[in-house]
């Protein structure tokens, strides 16, 4: 779980973390303020089975595809990249078409966040949710 760029509003990133780990992840939190490189970096030293980006600030678009250039550079371009926060519907799309895994906008509730990361990483495993 990573917040990128320079938003530093945390409180939904901490609560999602929470939940995340109530429900049996073993949760990563990287902290506000981390660059591209540094999210990217971490996630391949740690092995994850995916990146979780908590966005408020509008820059969803840009951040989450240096996020995913990041990833390519590092030959892990599998890692599926997850996108959470402040998403305008339209918005949606383009995060998928970029790379995205999945997209969570505000308001998603924590049983359905859940089951959408759960979906994602057994997506990537080949296995069913």
């Amino acid at each position: 779980m990573a917040k990128p760029g320079l938003d530093g509003h945390d409180r939904g990133i901490k609560v999602v973390s929470l939940a995340l780990r109530d429900a049996g992840f073993e949760v990563i939190y990287t902290g506000i303020r981390q660059r591209p490189a540094h999210i990217a970096s971490i996630a391949v030293d740690e092995d994850v089975a995916a990146i979780g980006l908590s966005i408020l600030s509008g820059a969803h678009l840009g951040l989450t595809r240096k996020v995913l250039a990041e990833l390519a550079v590092r030959g892990a371009a599998d890692i599926p990249v997850i996108v959470g926060g402040t998403i305008p519907a339209g918005d949606v799309a383009l995060l998928r078409e970029a790379g995205a895994a999945g997209v969570f906008s505000t308001g998603t509730t924590i049983p359905d966040l859940v089951q959408g990361v759960r979906d994602v990483i057994a997506a990537r495993a080949g296995v069913p949710a």
